[in-house]
């Protein structure tokens, strides 16, 4: 059977997303999409958030005939890389090829998405060609330039690697844009993991110029975000804070 899954999504546990976990699934259910991969950047909260609303389960099987996938966008020390089909400490900064050392021995896949763009953090070609990754994002319906997707895909065929599409999506409405379609008769995460390392279809639709520009103003309002300090917590001594 063939599945509509969107493998890079975030949620309001991203410092740039907006919508929370529900609101993605409910759009996505109305788009027609079978689940998506939750990749939020750095951190795996939402994750948690769902097993503790019972809208994901513990044993990678779906809920009510849709499947959330684990997954995290970690921020390398070279630049953007997916975790797809299990959850990761929180390991920005890392070197790349540890974190892609680290997602294997948990039983996921490392999936560089975006390459080649170079205003959103994309692994380069030097280090790709250092990196043992499982597949290659070469349709992002973000993309900053479309030209930033042909190369990808070009460099995808030149070594052989499987292919994915996906929306980027960081608020519902953008949600399941692109997404990749897998046949397989295991629904469930271990089913869809084993699929995405063969020959999948591709589903490429750019994002509207609205999603656009709403993306890029969450971008935004994170960066003026980051540029705030945290304040001092008052002490009861008058000693600087612990």
């Amino acid at each position: 059977m063939a599945f509509n899954i969107d493998l890079h999504t975030h949620t309001f546990f991203s410092g740039d997303g907006v919508s929370s976990p529900e609101e993605n699934i409910a759009a996505a259910r109305e788009k027609g999409l079978h689940g998506f991969a939750i990749t939020d950047h750095n951190t795996c909260d939402a994750i948690t958030y769902l097993l503790e609303k019972g809208l994901m389960r513990e044993d990678g099987l779906p809920v009510d005939d849709f499947l959330i996938i684990p997954g995290v966008e970690v921020t390398t020390a070279e630049g953007h890389l997916l975790c797809i089909g299990t959850t990761l400490p929180y390991l920005k900064g890392k070197p790349a090829r540890e974190v892609c050392e680290i997602i294997h021995e948990r039983g996921g896949l490392a999936i560089p998405p975006h390459p080649y763009d170079l205003f959103r953090a994309g692994i380069r070609f030097p280090v790709l060609e250092t990196l043992p990754i499982d597949a290659l994002e070469v349709f992002n319906a973000a993309t900053t330039l479309r030209r930033y997707n042909r190369y990808a895909f070009k460099y995808a065929q030149m070594r052989g690697l499987p292919m994915t599409a996906a929306s980027d999506a960081h608020h519902a409405e953008a949600i399941g844009t692109a997404h990749t379609i897998l046949n397989t008769d295991d629904f469930s995460v271990r089913g869809i993991v084993s699929q995405l390392l063969k020959s999948n279809e591709l589903n490429q639709h750019y994002l509207t110029p609205r999603d656009s520009v709403r993306k890029t103003w969450n971008n935004w309002m994170r960066l003026r975000r980051r540029k705030k300090l945290p304040q001092a917590k008052p002490t009861l001594n008058g000693g600087s804070p612990g």
